[in-house]
């Protein structure tokens, strides 16, 4: 029985022990350092306009307006939730996702003045896996250039410009594709970034 409590008291100290490294103290030296080193990023990227927050460079935002590029749609909560983070988790064979891209294509189509067979991009009609992707593709931003000037009463050009300047590179200059930041860019129209 000794044996018993011996053993239960070091499990228990063990285990004590452990939640106040891991859960305590762990934590703590990680959000000193990124507060220490990163403290932008650590922060959430948020992008702030005479003090105020306007969003974050790491997550998309809802925008309707024919002046302004559009992010990818969102499947995340009612659109752009961070607290429903997620896909649609529809397959390629799935009725809805086909209607749904099939409805997205068409309006993408309408919005941007385009004809009826110039092929759309994937990134335009489909949600990212988290909903929430800040980025488009420069296709798709390029599409979307002449309903912006047009909105805004600026030549295309000076739209093209803004988009080639606010384009990224391919990550670590081999992965992924090159992209523009939705908002980056928007707030650069605005002449506010």
């Amino acid at each position: 029985m000794k044996d018993l409590i011996a053993e239960l008291r070091a499990s228990i100290a063990a285990t004590l022990l452990l939640a106040v490294l891991c859960c305590g103290v762990y934590p703590m030296v990680v959000w000193a350092i990124g507060q220490g080193l990163f403290p932008y990023k650590a922060n959430g990227s948020l992008v702030r306009i005479n003090g105020k927050v306007v969003g974050s460079v790491l997550v998309a935002q809802a925008v309707a307006d024919p002046a302004y590029f559009h992010p990818r749609p969102s499947a995340a909560g009612q659109g752009y939730d961070a607290t429903h983070s997620g896909g649609t988790n529809l397959g390629p064979t799935s009725r809805k996702l086909i209607e749904d891209v099939t409805q997205r294509v068409a309006a993408y189509r309408a919005e941007n003045g385009l004809s009826s067979d110039t092929p759309v991009p994937a990134d335009a009609v489909t949600s990212s896996a988290s909903g929430l992707d800040p980025h488009i593709g420069v296709r798709n931003a390029l599409l979307q250039a002449a309903r912006v000037a047009m909105a805004r009463g600026i030549g295309e050009k000076d739209v093209l410009a803004k988009v080639e300047s606010h384009t990224e590179g391919r990550t670590l200059g081999f992965l992924g594709e090159p992209r523009v930041n939705v908002l980056k860019l928007n707030l650069s129209l605005d002449g506010k970034m």
